[in-house]
């Protein structure tokens, strides 16, 4: 069978979807440069195109090939990531250029570093995941692969299990855009 991140590379890469841990929640993710697969992620979590999406890399630097950041915003970045925070950045070009739309389409776009292996490993294998929590539009977060199983089922191509389990706590917003770090959204 081989093992998580194989598995869902091979998935990802395919155009596939997956759930896997992070350090805070579990994640539903698709590669966010795969337009068609970002677009299956919506319908089958129910959500709105027009809401943001926020993307999963695998490290800090490869969050700044993504964003534009300032100083302050660099020095955060650098001193809190990877962690639970997802920040709110300008686009790069890049970003812009790459990116589904959904993603990286307005004035600003959310990225993560988890501090989780699994979920560090998938985003350096293939590229950036769009990855939101594993859960039905308006419902809670899933707690674990089973109740995954149970929203999504045969929607999703791979369930990956792999230790530490995730906190349960959503990550906290960061806006960078400005002057100094601003909290957006607390756990």
């Amino acid at each position: 069978m081989g093992r998580p991140e194989e598995i869902g590379a091979r998935v990802l890469l395919a155009g596939g979807l997956v759930v896997h841990p992070t350090d805070t929640l579990f994640a539903l993710a698709a590669r966010a440069s795969d337009r068609a697969a970002v677009d299956r992620l919506l319908r089958v979590k129910g959500r709105h195109p027009g809401r943001p999406l926020s993307v999963a890399v695998s490290s800090v630097e490869e969050l700044e090939r993504w964003a534009t950041l300032g100083r302050t915003a660099r020095r955060f970045v650098r001193d809190e990531l990877p962690g639970p925070y997802t920040i709110l950045a300008r686009p790069s070009a890049e970003a812009r250029r790459r990116l589904a739309r959904e993603v990286a389409g307005g004035s600003r776009i959310g990225l993560r570093v988890p501090a989780h292996r699994l979920a560090r490993e998938l985003a350096r294998r293939v590229g950036p995941l769009v990855a939101t929590s594993a859960n039905a539009s308006g419902t809670p977060p899933v707690r674990d692969l089973v109740e995954a199983r149970r929203v999504f089922g045969p929607r999703v191509a791979a369930y990956l299990s792999t230790s530490p389990s995730p906190t349960g706590t959503p990550s906290v917003l960061i806006d960078v855009t400005g002057p100094r770090p601003r909290e957006v959204r607390r756990r």
